[in-house]
């Protein structure tokens, strides 16, 4: 049966710490119950580290909010758990279209070649997201989730955090090792601290009008520049589940954000798009503006910050949710690191270092995207479309056209945990040190898998590939995981489609059926490549060394 995940409430639970003489001091404490909050802590509970998730609310998000989950989102949901559920009920899509008033300019494709597990995107309302991962949450270990908890005041000591929370009980301190706040753009957390962000604000207004009607479009990202229906802006049409659809129609700066909500001027627009005998109803309608900005720096002490509490972009491109849960998972890992006592605290200056440089990216790319789409000069829109016409016939104009770069992961290449290639080990692919590592399809003790779902988990991967049975059972027989370093590493052994090969002691054997594995890391007999947790490239060789491979991993985890 169906959750109906907008009804659906938590219960409210008095917690521990109203009648303790001293409040417990848990490893992480988890600010904020959106789809960045609860990643990060269903992340952190799965590593084995004991979490306490606290919201001041007692439901899900209202409305569909963020509805794009790009295909990086999806394989870090399917880590946690809960990835199968979200793509079932979301719809998929790979294709987007570009429009200037009623002429197609251009078709592209986000994913154009096989051996993927997951779509370039699914479009699913954010009360979907948040509800599959709430469920996978209270069925996880290690987790508790605190409701209508309302963190009201911070104190940062030598060894730990101290939160004032509110609740229907009254007020009680809860204590932590660190704390993550992933609390939202207006980040009550940040307040508290007396932090901000910075960055720029767009002068222009949006309206989201999600509806719900049956129609003929097909589900693909539509963008409209200068549409008849709507002249001298722009119009955005997404499909989502539940035969909704998502139109957002570009307004001004000088409309009204309440009028424009109201369904008597609401109604006129969309019919403009859809005619009038089309049958519709209003589910959600929002008027919003929009800043790309980030917090000079994510972290502050025993606190970090991630998803829209840290950074936040303009809605085109699909960049924010997407890069607030891999923020999530570039930072679990580490956490769990820094409180086992295998790393130090400044492990976790990476985290910081290494979501600034992608909250830059994504700022600077939803900063030129808001820029083509809302020209604000006479000159700029002569440019714009001139862009577009030539965009129909020529391949570079469409590189310069901009309706939104779509969410594509940061390729970390200057990070300090990464080991450069060693001198005459050439590679030609785009598994670089600091890129996350690709899927494909693959075998394992027989059964169709996935190449990723072998990799991850809290551990770090080392990756070997070999042409035969014989090399794989050599190879397996002086790799001792154990040997490379303190730090544990999962062993894969890649082998060619259809080499027969049975258990080898302390590694898994990974049958590449179609030499797609091999291809997408440019790898030949004897190369090594070693994964973070995060499954982030941090090294490669054409061939294994031991040393080189302890190096590495302390490397990647600050300890070297």
């Amino acid at each position: 049966m169906q959750i109906d995940f907008q009804t659906l409430r938590f219960d409210y639970e008095r917690a521990a710490e109203h009648d303790a003489a001293t409040p417990a001091l848990y490893p992480v404490v988890v600010v904020g119950a959106g789809p960045v909050g609860l990643a990060t802590a269903i992340d952190l509970a799965q590593q084995g580290v004991r979490t306490v998730l606290v919201d001041n609310d007692d439901k899900l998000s209202d409305g569909s909010r963020a509805i794009c989950f790009a295909k990086r989102t999806l394989e870090i949901f399917d880590r946690l758990g809960c990835g199968e559920p979200m793509v079932e009920k979301g719809v998929s899509w790979n294709v987007g279209k570009v429009f200037l008033q009623d002429e197609l300019v251009y078709t592209f494709d986000l994913l154009p070649e096989t051996g993927h597990a997951r779509p370039a995107f699914i479009n699913l309302q954010q009360y979907y997201v948040e509800g599959y991962l709430a469920e996978r949450a209270r069925r996880t270990d290690n987790l508790q989730m605190r409701w209508k908890s309302n963190v009201t005041g911070v104190t940062q000591h030598d060894d730990y955090v101290e939160l004032q929370v509110e609740t229907p009980d009254g007020t009680y301190p809860l204590r932590a090792q660190y704390v993550v706040a992933a609390d939202g753009s207006r980040s009550p957390m940040r307040k508290a601290l007396g932090l901000d962000s910075h960055g720029r604000t767009f002068k222009d207004r949006f309206l989201i009008a999600d509806v719900k009607m049956k129609a003929p479009f097909p589900a693909e990202r539509w963008f409209w520049f200068d549409p008849p229906f709507h002249r001298n802006q722009s119009v955005l049409l997404h499909r989502q589940p539940d035969d909704v659809w998502r139109i957002d129609f570009q307004l001004g700066w000088d409309a009204d954000p309440v009028a424009e909500k109201a369904p008597e001027r609401v109604i006129p627009r969309v019919k403009a798009l859809l005619g009038e005998d089309v049958e519709f109803e209003l589910e959600w309608v929002s008027v919003y503006t929009f800043s790309c900005l980030r917090m000079d720096k994510f972290r502050h002490g025993r606190v970090l910050f991630a998803g829209d509490s840290a950074h936040g972009v303009s809605p085109f491109g699909a960049r924010g949710a997407n890069s607030g849960v891999q923020d999530a998972d570039n930072l679990a890992w580490k956490l769990r690191l820094v409180l086992n006592g295998e790393a130090p605290q400044t492990l976790l200056d990476t985290y910081a270092s290494e979501r600034e440089f992608a909250a830059d990216e994504n700022i600077r790319n939803s900063t030129r995207a808001t820029d083509f789409i809302t020209p604000k000069s006479a000159v700029s829109r002569l440019f714009r479309d001139a862009t577009l016409k030539l965009a129909k016939d020529c391949p570079f104009a469409r590189r310069m056209a901009n309706s939104g770069r779509l969410s594509v992961p940061a390729v970390l290449r200057d990070s300090p945990l990464n080991t450069a290639d060693r001198p005459g080990d050439a590679f030609s692919c785009a598994m670089v040190p600091g890129a996350v590592s690709t899927d494909a399809p693959v075998r394992v003790a027989g059964e169709a898998a996935w190449f990723l779902a072998q990799t991850g988990g809290g551990v770090f991967t080392g990756v070997y590939f070999c042409a035969s049975a014989d090399e794989a059972a050599r190879f397996a027989e002086r790799l001792n995981p154990s040997t490379c370093s303190s730090i544990p590493m999962r062993a894969l052994i890649v082998v060619p489609g259809g080499a027969a090969i049975g258990p080898l002691l302390g590694v898994r054997i990974i049958e590449d059926v179609e030499s797609i594995v091999a291809q997408r890391f440019d790898a030949r007999p004897g190369t090594f490549y070693l994964l973070r947790p995060d499954q982030h490239v941090c090294a490669r060789w054409r061939a294994f060394d031991a040393a080189a491979v302890a190096a590495a991993i302390n490397r990647a985890t600050c300890n070297g």
